[in-house]
């Protein structure tokens, strides 16, 4: 199989018979349900994506697949090759945030469109590590509250006091060291506040960072997030065109496995 060729429904030639426009997004604790920034009809949400959802996504037919959360540690990860496969398609795909900025950054020379600060620095290697993003959440019913804070968010708000005159860059730097030395499932600010304290750091600096944190904090993974809805609905408003991509996907025998294990989930 090709770039040439198309296993699901050929797109609508006629611009007045198309179907409108729709996209999948596969999104979860960075996220929620209360917090999406719209109420689009063309938007199909869908849980933190895992192994063979954008496969399973791509056979309905979206324009778009939007990835933002993803689980990576209690079940199987998404597939790079389920995200090459639906380009090949034509259908076009966006990351950003979290398991999509990770997915944009390594894909985007085939034509994944990455968006955001957190994809631009994975993709210029100022970031490699998967725990820069990752969060300990709770579960979709309950609305995948987050129950730790990302690296990344960290960072961004490290940055913000630093830029603010808040904290000197010399605490700065150890603020984020502290951040980045603690297991993902443990990283919150009132850890990082207390192992400061309990290293010795200057304590009034400490006093003041902790009173401007509950107004200051920056949630770079939400603003990544709503930056790719909102380049998603402009996408979907245009003419959008079925993706073209200019590399050959190799059929191997792994990926018609994987694919037939996913088929037989499907009703």
């Amino acid at each position: 199989m090709g770039s040439a060729s198309s296993e699901l429904p050929a797109w609508p030639t006629c611009a007045s018979n198309r179907r409108p426009m729709r996209a999948i997004i596969f999104a979860g604790p960075t996220l929620p349900p209360h917090a999406r920034p719209v109420s689009d009809p063309r938007i199909d949400w869908r849980p933190p994506v895992r192994q063979g959802d954008v496969y399973r996504a791509a056979l309905t037919r979206p324009a778009i697949i939007g990835i933002v959360d993803g689980y990576f540690e209690v079940v199987p990860t998404v597939w790079h090759k389920e995200v090459l496969w639906a380009m090949a398609e034509g259908i076009h795909i966006f990351g950003a945030a979290s398991t999509g900025a990770l997915r944009a950054a390594e894909l985007d020379s085939f034509g994944m469109n990455g968006i955001g600060r957190i994809y631009e620095a994975f993709r210029d290697g100022i970031l490699e590590d998967d725990d820069e993003v990752a969060v300990l959440h709770g579960p979709e019913e309950l609305g995948y509250p987050a129950l730790t804070e990302a690296m990344v968010n960290i960072r961004a708000t490290v940055s913000e006091a630093e830029r603010r005159g808040i904290l000197m860059p010399e605490l700065a730097a150890q603020l984020t060291e502290i951040a980045k030395a603690l297991f993902y499932k443990e990283r919150c600010y009132d850890s990082v506040l207390q192992r400061a304290a309990l290293s010795g750091l200057a304590a009034a600096p400490l006093r003041d960072f902790t009173a401007w944190l509950p107004r200051g904090r920056i949630d770079q993974k939400r603003r990544d997030a709503e930056a790719m809805v909102g380049s998603i609905r402009v996408r979907l408003s245009e003419d959008l065109q079925p993706m073209r991509v200019t590399y050959e996907l190799a059929e191997t025998v792994a990926w018609q496995a994987a694919r037939r294990r996913v088929d037989s989930t499907i009703d």
